[in-house]
């Protein structure tokens, strides 16, 4: 029955989806389509999850969804967003450091820092600063598609010189309209207390949906949503980055650890993969049933060449997790779409990612990662053939555990010789390629957990990070016990000036007498 009820609102989904595509273009597009840009009512008639996003961000009500997508694709538009490159943004922009992305938090999400002291208020330049956060916005959306952000308003050493109430409701339309489902949280560090009537203001821009997003953190509290190693010296961390222009901050995609050890250099990483793996590699990738075969993207296909593999592919796929989804790019389809999974398991350490090659000509490929002391690629630098696949495996070695701050790069290049796979012409071949003609495609690690590592964390681990409703209801237990203590203290007290004045009642009372019985004697 729960699978039933499962299907049922999948189907319902699916639904939802094709009644709001289909009034979007008879309600809004028919009537004034040069409102939009034409490759973002493509987009919107191609990619279920955008506009399911919509959707689920306006609870599946699709009046309220049509309203959203049609200020979200007019503001794209307004922006020239789809066009929207690096050289169009004032370079001082860049070069100021108030706004960039670097390091993630503790669930993996990138952290998208605004520097409060370094924006000043001035109504010529507000435009630019809002193109300039949707340069960064659009960026990210393109290299981590469906992956949240964590905004991090640093507000240390920031007054109200600083609050832009017009660029701060900006802000927030872009989570709340432009680009939904992208907000993880958004940390207010160090907020000084004369900003409090400021953001009372700005809590009414939010929906409640967004509001109990909010986290106000202070130096002794921000590593419970983000580790030290991710935090600047004056949080208490120590990552020693330092905001530089140029180029552009980004991930360290390094060249990862191939069979022979640690790659010194990147013409050795060039030298040694191809070295170590052309022969098993190559053979297997290029010269088996399955790599003859033009791939066509679709679920049943890759289950069933999951079972292929398992029956027979070398030892080194055996183990290997299979991907069930296909990021269909321009030179490679690539599966896994959007994550490799690890876990803790020695049948969870070891992922593939298949490249099919969908050009007429060679295609060189590289895989970097962020980690390269972690893991194993093979092969890691190597050329697929045309209509052709390659199998990457992707495995843990030594005592080394995943993390969901750690990334791979697949880099591609056409290439336009038809004997393109020997060392020097790979080597020089990467020296040579224009950046314009490289397509990159971007993989996070989803960390696994057993049942057993499920159960001990709940109820052992104090460094589990606790969800938003239990540090709700850990706070609200905390004040309800101060406030407990203090009634006790005030009772205690209470009890204490009771009994002082029984017992000076009681010697007043015998005065008393004592006074009386003397007059009446006498």
């Amino acid at each position: 029955m729960a699978e039933a009820g499962q299907a049922e609102s999948e189907q319902d989904i699916e639904n939802k989806i094709e009644e709001t595509r289909q009034r979007f273009k008879s309600e809004y597009v028919e009537e004034s389509q040069d409102k939009y840009d034409s490759r973002d009512l493509e987009k919107l008639q191609k990619d279920d999850a955008l506009v399911e996003s919509y959707l689920t961000w306006r609870h599946f009500v699709v009046e309220d969804t049509l309203k959203m997508i049609d200020e979200s694709l007019q503001w794209r538009k307004e922006f020239n967003l789809n066009d929207l490159v690096e050289s169009s943004i004032p370079r001082w922009m860049f070069e100021s450091g108030a706004v960039y992305l670097h390091g993630y938090d503790k669930e993996g999400n990138k952290l998208f820092w605004f520097r409060v002291k370094l924006h000043v208020k001035d109504a010529k330049t507000i435009l630019d600063k809002k193109r300039y956060v949707a340069f960064w916005l659009e960026r990210y959306a393109k290299r981590e598609p469906g992956m949240p952000l964590t905004v991090v308003f640093d507000m240390s050493e920031s007054g109200l010189s600083n609050i832009d109430m017009d660029f701060v409701k900006y802000i927030i339309n872009c989570f709340k309209v432009y680009y939904p489902k992208f907000l993880s949280k958004m940390i207010m560090y160090e907020m000084p207390w004369i900003m409090n009537a400021a953001w009372k203001i700005v809590k009414t821009w939010l929906g409640p949906d967004a509001i109990s997003k909010l986290k106000f953190v202070t130096k002794s509290d921000i590593q419970t949503y983000v580790d030290p190693e991710h935090l600047p010296p004056h949080m208490g961390g120590t990552d020693q980055f330092k905001y530089s222009y140029p180029p552009l901050p980004d991930d360290d995609f390094q060249s990862p650890i191939c069979e022979n050890g640690p790659i010194v250099s990147e013409d050795e990483s060039d030298i040694k993969d191809i070295e170590s793996e052309s022969k098993d590699t190559l053979e297997s990738s290029f010269n088996s049933e399955q790599s003859i075969k033009p791939k066509k993207v679709n679920f049943i296909e890759d289950g069933q060449k999951s079972d292929d593999l398992d029956r027979g592919e070398p030892g080194r796929l055996r183990g290997a997790r299979k991907p069930t989804t296909t990021f269909k790019g321009t030179l490679l389809h690539i599966s896994p779409a959007e994550e490799l999974s690890f876990g803790a398991k020695e049948s969870d350490k070891k992922c593939l990612i298949i490249l099919n090659n969908v050009t007429k000509n060679h295609v060189a490929f590289k895989v970097r990662t962020t980690a390269p002391e972690k893991y194993r690629v093979k092969p890691s630098n190597s050329s697929c053939e045309p209509g052709a696949s390659v199998d990457i495996v992707v495995s843990l070695h030594g005592g080394f555990q995943a993390s969901p701050q750690d990334r791979f790069l697949v880099m591609a290049a056409e290439m336009e010789s038809a004997t393109g796979a020997t060392i020097p012409e790979l080597s020089q071949f990467w020296k040579e390629v224009s950046r314009a003609k490289i397509m990159e495609h971007r993989l996070r690690c989803h960390v696994l957990e057993s049942p057993k590592s499920i159960l001990s964390n709940s109820f052992d681990s104090p460094s589990v990070t606790p969800t938003n409703d239990q540090q709700d209801l850990q706070t609200t237990l905390m004040r309800v016990m101060v406030t407990n203590s203090r009634l006790e203290q005030k009772l205690e007290m209470c009890l204490w000036m009771q009994k002082v004045l029984l017992v000076l009642l009681s010697f007043l009372l015998a005065l008393s007498f004592t006074t009386a019985y003397s007059l009446w004697t006498s």
